[in-house]
């Protein structure tokens, strides 16, 4: 997902924006609703005489209200607030004086640069920075100008703050002029304030979502309810891809609570009054499997598979430079190391749920999705209807993380529905989601590196064995973003192309980033094989990143020991060519006083770049209790070009620290005979608030365009971990989870 030209034109009218308010000749209503949401979410009721909708995003109505459309999902990541913020700003109001809609499905609200609505990547921020502070401008100028009209004076002598047109010692209010605004032509070049002028980008300020989230308020998916509502619950294969061969619903039928019992495409439903009813019920239905290949295979024997890969010569060619043979045989030393890292869930903390209601030619569905174009182009292949018949009511994320860019869920609700006939919320439980996740791939690298006579890199190498996110999420996506006119099939059979073309034609970039391009190396070959037992995998925080990052930060680590040099000097050493990871690592050897651990305390640095952003951590650590770990404290500094919301930003930084400490410590998905062996939080642990480290975030002042921060802070953060318990204790771990291979504390 490369990041979109800020330029890029924004491609929508208020005319577009009237159609998909549905605000027509005369019509009144604004389709935005969530259903059983909080009153300010409630529909949007605006004329076309009686406010002003100069696009897709903002409306000013004359009661002086402030609404703007969401483009992008709010998980926790703080969207929310930071495009709100955008807005905000060029509108010279405050953020709190905004009232905030998710927007539905449309495709002006695709990612600029894009034809897909989505939220990933960590470029939510960095799509809109010009794009949104472009049409607040626009607006802002519009009400500038119907105002001059208006007071019949010149636009020259008016000035717009805190939301009001002063004209001398008067104020008015925006809303005053928002009907005659709306009849100006409308705007689309309107210069945008000198950043000198910000006065909320770059603030600390308090997360408008954050009091709803705290109080319960805040509307998620699994909150939806209305009269007539009953909850799902679905008997999967105990193998993903498995499908039902026969079953019993004897038993099931008689239970308490009972509506109908319904098979769908990759399991039994039961429906019921409530989930409990439903869950328990599921478990008397009595079911014969058909399992597919993947049955067949155990983590053992993927991990041999793996192994036999990494001499296989129908490798693809990811990067190459230089001449690597050649610089090998200058090398005064050759160091080489295979790095692991398992699958790994999610873990979302709302899992996944999806309502469902068809009736009288209608489908809507109400999901917290990060891929709402999909979702409703699920929805509409399952539930029978074309796409305009389907209506998805976008909520808050409860966790995305990647995972809510896949639709199976919202799949199996509109199923059910169909089948059952009745409006159902289906749920997952904890168990549900963890065993049928689509995981982060298990990866097997083989890296080697030559070092000349003077301690530097010369060359470099990496293979990659492991799956194709790519692949996947084309199997899972393309056939419900496909035009409507090609027939499912047809779409379908495309999209499963995807892993032919992956295994055999083209290098999925996701499976080998990381492993390449942070460091001066004038010689350099990445290869990829793919091994693909089946098992459904997909977009996971920071994606290849995630484990990239721990294979080639800790082999850094291991060349710096081999070479007798500080692994801050030897980095600082091989990545002239990059100013932002160098003055990451400066900042952060200062602010955690790099080489001054305090006594018993022992220090390992990693640094990353990911998603246009550079991010560097120090983790310092103990040995108690003779051979366990205790770790203390993370230092982190970050580039992520102009902070718009500092106090997120943080958050952001903390938030990757302590979910990529779960998964490097804890994290691990492991299969007997094609079954998950984990199932819920007692054998998939998180890290827990006694273990959880003391954070601190440092924020490179920066005067560049924002770039990504949600995923960033994840990668650095297992090599840094690693490196550490090296300095500690001379073991170098080259594994994850780390827990397999001592314990911490």
């Amino acid at each position: 997902m490369s990041r979109p030209d800020p330029k890029t034109k924004l491609d929508f009218s208020r005319r577009q924006a009237l159609k998909i308010f549905g605000i027509a000749g005369g019509g009144l209503i604004a389709s935005v609703h969530l259903g059983g949401c909080s009153a300010r979410a409630a529909p949007l009721r605006v004329g076309k005489s009686e406010g002003m909708t100069d696009n897709a995003f903002i409306q000013i109505t004359p009661k002086n209200e402030i609404h703007f459309y969401l483009p992008r999902a709010e998980m926790g990541q703080g969207v929310y607030m930071g495009l709100t913020s955008l807005i905000a700003e060029e509108l010279e109001v405050s953020p709190n004086e905004i009232i905030v809609h998710h927007a539905p499905v449309h495709e002006a609200y695709a990612k600029p640069s894009s034809s897909l609505q989505y939220t990933g990547g960590s470029t939510s921020l960095s799509a809109h920075f010009v794009h949104l502070r472009q049409v607040a401008a626009n607006v802002r100028e519009s009400i500038r100008q119907a105002a001059a009209k208006t007071l019949d004076v010149s636009a020259s002598k008016l000035r717009m703050e805190n939301g009001n047109v002063l004209s001398g010692p008067h104020v008015y209010a925006y809303g005053m002029f928002a009907n005659a605004a709306a009849e100006l032509p409308f705007r689309e070049e309107t210069p945008l304030k000198p950043e000198s002028e910000f006065k909320v980008i770059g603030q600390t300020q308090a997360r408008m979502d954050g009091w709803d989230k705290v109080t319960g308020n805040a509307q998620f998916s699994l909150d939806v309810d209305f009269p007539g509502l009953y909850r799902a619950s679905l008997r999967r294969a105990p193998v993903t891809g498995g499908k039902v061969k026969s079953f019993s619903d004897a038993e099931t039928l008689k239970a308490q609570g009972v509506h109908k019992v319904v098979e769908i495409f990759n399991g039994v439903a039961v429906v019921a009054t409530h989930h409990w009813q439903a869950k328990q019920a599921a478990e008397l239905l009595k079911i014969e499997w058909e399992l597919p290949e993947l049955a067949t295979i155990s983590s053992p024997e993927l991990r041999a598979t793996m192994e036999e890969a990494l001499t296989s010569e129908d490798d693809l060619n990811a990067h190459s430079q230089g001449d690597t043979n050649a610089a090998f045989k200058m090398s005064e030393a050759i160091i080489e190391s295979k790095y692991w890292a398992p699958y790994l869930a999610h873990a979302t903390m709302e899992p996944m749920n999806c309502t469902a209601r068809i009736e009288n030619g209608q489908c809507d569905i109400w999901v917290g999705s990060q891929m709402p174009d999909g979702a409703l182009g699920m929805a509409a292949h399952h539930s029978g209807l074309p796409r305009d018949k389907v209506k998805l009511h976008p909520t808050f994320l409860g966790g995305g993380f990647g995972r809510r860019l896949s639709s199976d869920f919202v799949a199996e609700a509109t199923a059910i529905a169909a089948k059952s006939g009745v409006a159902i919320q289906l749920i997952w439980s904890r168990e549900e989601d963890m065993q049928n996740d689509r995981f982060r791939p298990a990866s097997l690298v083989k890296l080697k590196a030559g070092l000349d006579d003077q301690g530097n890199i010369n060359s470099w190498t990496a293979t990659r064995v492991g799956a194709n996110v790519a692949a996947h999420f084309a199997d899972d996506n393309l056939e419900t973003i496909a035009p409507e006119f090609l027939p499912w099939g047809l779409s379908d059979w495309a999209s499963k192309r995807s892993y032919w073309l992956f295994e055999n034609l083209i290098v999925n970039p996701a499976s080998v980033h990381g492993l390449f391009g942070d460091y001066d190396i004038p010689n350099q070959d990445i290869r990829h094989v793919t091994v693909d037992p089946g098992l459904p995998i997909g977009y996971w925080r920071s994606v290849g990143h995630s484990f990239s990052a721990f294979f080639a930060e800790s082999f850094m680590d291991e060349l710096a020991h081999e070479a007798n040099r500080d692994p801050l000097e030897f980095r600082l050493a091989h990545n002239n060519h990059d100013p932002r990871m160098q003055g990451v690592l400066k900042l952060l050897a200062q602010k955690a006083g790099w080489g001054e651990a305090p006594e018993g305390r022992f220090q390992g640095i990693a640094a990353h770049n990911s998603f246009e952003t550079a991010v560097a951590q120090i983790v310092e650590l103990s040995v108690t209790d003779g051979d366990a770990i205790k770790v203390h404290k993370v230092t982190c500094a970050v580039d992520c070009g102009v902070a718009v919301t500092p106090d997120i930003v943080r958050q952001q930084m903390e938030s990757g620290i302590i979910y990529g400490m779960t998964a490097a410590l804890y994290g691990e998905i492991t299969l007997d005979k094609g079954e998950v062996e984990q199932s819920n939080f007692h054998d998939y642990e998180m890290l827990r608030m006694d273990k959880a480290p003391e954070i601190e975030v440092h924020i490179v002042p920066s005067k560049s365009d924002p770039t990504g921060v949600g995923e960033p802070g994840l990668p650095p953060i297992a090599p840094a971990l690693g490196n550490a318990i090296f300095t500690a204790t001379g073991l170098r771990i080259r594994e994850l989870p780390l827990s397999n291979h001592i314990e911490f504390v």
